[in-house]
């Protein structure tokens, strides 16, 4: 039985080790594979003296080629720029027989030709270094291509795609690639030419602005032996050169600086990358819990080997006796802690075979393990389990090869108060460990409750999002609001070019009357219809909100404020600024706007944010990216199939897509979503190793015990004497664990609740139930083993031979 519990700890903390090592290296191998990858940086921008804008990875459209005409260390340039106006795009093929295969895909990006010159991509049709030189082409990945083409070569096949983004236009496609599986923090899964659309379009009137319109992802790939940090200090100069006087006029100044490409995934200094970056902090906290799981596994095989000790005292008295040397017992000792290590590996191996594809799920990835191909892995969890069984068997070695011969063989040998006390050390750090995951696991999903439950200033519930991809679609959006209107299970319906939760790239400065873009304020701008903010429930504090009574005089400049905004443009309260006027100066031209409505504060990013100044203006032609459309409450599937139709009565050549708006919002927060997982599920982990020593100790007490339990119930005490007895100095162990591990989880989770704008607290009654749950688990683990014991027969325990 104990080498069992033994065994089956050690390959739960191996397997652990294994599954976790295997996530880290997997997020500090991002970009690895990359040839050029060395010498590949992003261009990223720090503005100064502007709202509260942090690092960004982005820079105007042409930054980038004018970098590579003044700066000889540059050798190569490429832009990549997010559909960012839509979460999917609408590809359509029209085949031979004249039927329109129409698809939603997402991650698509626009890219320059100098893209596939620059990153590694494995084409299996076309040539990288040619295939987007022309304008209007198109670059698919190989499942894309045979979800459209099937089994038929892809190349000089011609897509319509429609984008909020670059419009509608046909793509020729150009090249087909592969997926490396390796991870990068470019995800994308088609690529369409820079050139050939509305981006392209928007490009040539930015012209040489190096001061505005910060949208693309800029890469520079630098000669061989270049120092970018040299590099880097050239740019202030350059910046003051190209785009001081634009910036001065603005009223804000800005910085740019390099990222290694091998860097971006965990560099959390710059926001909003391509991809979600990871994080520093969450890799200590997985690293921290598979090196204390296997520490508690380890304490497990020192605690159970420590207290056999009495045991193997006779035989260690007669090896001595015979002969042995203390170097050989402790090669003895040491060996079989090894070979039950290696055992264990080996388990560890199955288990980690068998964990993986439930772990990938959980962690979103993709890791994989073979024995080929991870040779210098495999390797080193084998000399970790070598180290593992050195360490776990190192005091056990020692200690029982230090046992004076004629003492133990006399029968004088006992557990000396040093072993003793080592043990319960060990078994107050591993419950010390257990309470902190319990703590963290607890804390982590009341944050989880309170980020899904939170007031976030609109009706979230109930919600439907209908992308709005094709000319088409955007200019059908009055016919199909006007129809769902008609319909008892709508309740309401509204349009805008983004919604709460997604990018919303689009702002403005804009200054009170009396000021200057000098004192201008950067108000986040979503552009919307009649209906959107009483779609969205979005409630009013003062003037009024958009509608169809006075569309006409609303399309001649007006703005909607939030109370941030108000707040930051020093109106004493929101009635006060009604009516005010706000300005904005683009291209020596100046705008005007009149306040007619502030809304109460809503959260249109996700709670890591705080709430910032916000603005809604009519959008002039409505050619909105999404629907959004209230259904009433009752049988949702009711509901979709009514918008469903709908939708095919007018636009019948297209597909009909949807989401949920709450669902869509909580995307925000899958990375703690998938932290809270990992964590709950290893905490479950940790607490069955720490319960399978305590379990080994409880049963080794009872034993050791066994003759005095005889004495005490022949005595009259009873079974629950007994098992008090028995149970009351583990449990007070796991209280003064529990009086550690406190202040240590309180300052863990206190930190990481830090990078959320909202939160909940931690409340002593998480302390308080932690405890007890803890005092729980041990009193359950060791009861059986004290009931066990308690009603034995005295009569055989106090037998002598």
């Amino acid at each position: 039985m104990f080498s069992l519990i033994n065994i089956i700890g050690l390959s739960v903390g191996l397997t652990c080790c294994m599954l976790i090592t295997l996530y880290i290296l997997n997020e500090t191998s991002y970009d690895d594979y990359q040839i050029n990858g060395d010498n590949i940086y992003q261009l990223g921008t720090e503005f100064v003296n502007i709202g509260n804008f942090s690092k960004l990875p982005n820079t105007p459209a042409a930054m980038g080629e004018t970098m590579k005409h003044v700066f000889p260390e540059i050798n190569l340039t490429t832009r990549l720029a997010p559909l960012f106006s839509e979460d999917k795009t609408l590809l359509q093929y029209n085949d031979k027989s004249g039927e329109i295969k129409s698809f939603y895909e997402t991650k698509g990006y626009l890219a320059d030709s100098t893209f596939f010159r620059m990153f590694t991509y494995h084409f299996v049709e076309g040539n990288p270094e040619k295939a987007l030189n022309n304008p209007n082409t198109i670059v698919l990945n190989d499942e894309i291509a045979k979800k459209i083409f099937g089994n038929q070569p892809s190349l000089n096949k011609v897509l319509h795609i429609s984008s909020s983004t670059n419009g509608d236009h046909d793509f020729l496609v150009t090249g087909v690639f592969k997926p490396i599986n390796k991870p990068s923090h470019i995800d994308g899964r088609f690529f369409m030419s820079m050139m050939g659309g509305s981006v392209a379009d928007f490009i040539k009137r930015q012209g040489d602005d190096l001061a505005t319109n910060n949208l693309y992802y800029t890469y520079l790939q630098l000669k061989r032996g270049t120092d970018a940090k040299k590099l880097e200090t050239k740019f202030p100069l350059f910046i003051q050169q190209y785009a001081g006087k634009k910036l001065k006029a603005f009223g804000f100044d800005k910085k740019q600086f390099l990222v290694p490409l091998k860097k971006i995934h965990l560099d959390e200094s710059v926001k909003s990358n391509i991809t979600n970056g990871g994080s520093v902090a969450y890799l200590y906290i997985l690293a921290s819990i598979a090196v204390f799981t296997l520490l508690i596994a380890c304490i497990n095989f020192m605690n159970l080997a420590t207290a056999q000790s009495a045991k193997r005292s006779s035989e260690v008295g007669i090896r001595k006796v015979l002969g042995a040397e203390k170097g050989l017992l402790i090669t003895q000792f040491l060996g079989e802690a090894v070979l039950m290590s290696l055992f264990a590996l080996l388990l560890a191996f199955v288990f980690t075979a068998l964990l993986l594809p439930s772990f990938n799920m959980i962690s979103g990835k993709s890791l994989s393990f073979s024995f080929s191909n991870n040779v210098l892995l495999t390797a080193s969890f084998i000399a970790l389990s070598v180290i593992t069984g050195l360490i776990a068997g190192s005091y056990p070695a020692f200690y029982l090869s230090s046992f004076n011969p004629s003492k133990v063989l006399k029968g004088k040998f006992s557990n000396s108060l040093a072993a003793v006390s080592l043990r319960k050390v060990l078994v107050v750090f591993q419950f010390v460990v257990a309470i902190v995951l319990i703590v963290a696991s607890v804390v982590i999903s009341n944050q989880m409750k309170y980020l899904r439950s939170a007031d976030l200033g609109f009706d979230k519930d109930q919600q439907v999002i209908v992308p709005l991809r094709s000319g088409k679609a955007k200019s059908m959006y009055t016919s199909f609001k006007n129809e769902l209107l008609k319909k008892a299970g709508i309740a309401n319906a509204g349009a805008s070019l983004y919604y709460p939760g997604v990018a919303n790239l689009s702002d403005n400065l804009f200054f009170k009357d009396g000021e200057n873009m000098q004192q201008a304020r950067d108000v986040k701008t979503n552009y919307i219809d009649t209906r959107y903010l009483q779609t969205l429930n979005i409630k009013p504090v003062a003037g009024r909100l958009y509608s169809d009574e006075y569309y006409a005089e609303d399309t001649l400049g007006t703005i909607v404020l939030n109370e941030t905004a108000v707040k930051l443009f020093g109106f004493p309260n929101p009635t006060q600024a009604i009516n005010q006027k706000l300005h904005f100066n683009y291209n020596d031209s100046t705008y005007n706007f009149t306040v007619i409505g502030v809304v109460k504060d809503f959260h249109y990013e996700d709670l890591h944010l705080p709430i910032g100044p916000f603005g809604f203006q009519l959008n002039t032609p409505p050619l909105f990216n999404y629907m959004i459309v209230h259904t009433r409450s009752g049988n949702i599937q009711s509901a979709l199939q009514t918008i469903q139709n709908a939708w095919q009565n007018i636009n019948a050549g297209e597909p009909f897509d949807f989401s949920f708006l709450d669902k869509d919002f909580q995307k925000n927060y899958d990375a703690e979503t998938r932290l809270s997982s990992i964590v709950g599920d290893f905490t479950i982990v940790a607490i069955l190793i720490s319960c399978l020593g305590l379990f080994g100790l409880a049963t080794f007490s009872a034993e050791q015990r066994i003759k005095e339990i005889g004495v005490r119930k022949v005595l009259g005490a009873s079974i629950t004497n007994i098992v008090a007895l028995l149970s009351t100095d583990f449990l007070k162990l796991v209280v003064i664990a529990a009086m550690i591990a406190s202040p240590v989880a309180w300052l863990v989770m206190h930190k990481w609740l830090q990078s959320f704008a909202y939160r909940t607290t931690i409340s002593w009654v998480v302390f308080a139930i932690t405890t007890l749950i803890a005092l729980f688990i041990a009193l359950f683990t060791i009861s059986f083993q004290a009931i066990k014991a308690a009603v034995a027969n005295p009569i055989k325990s106090l037998r002598t031979e």
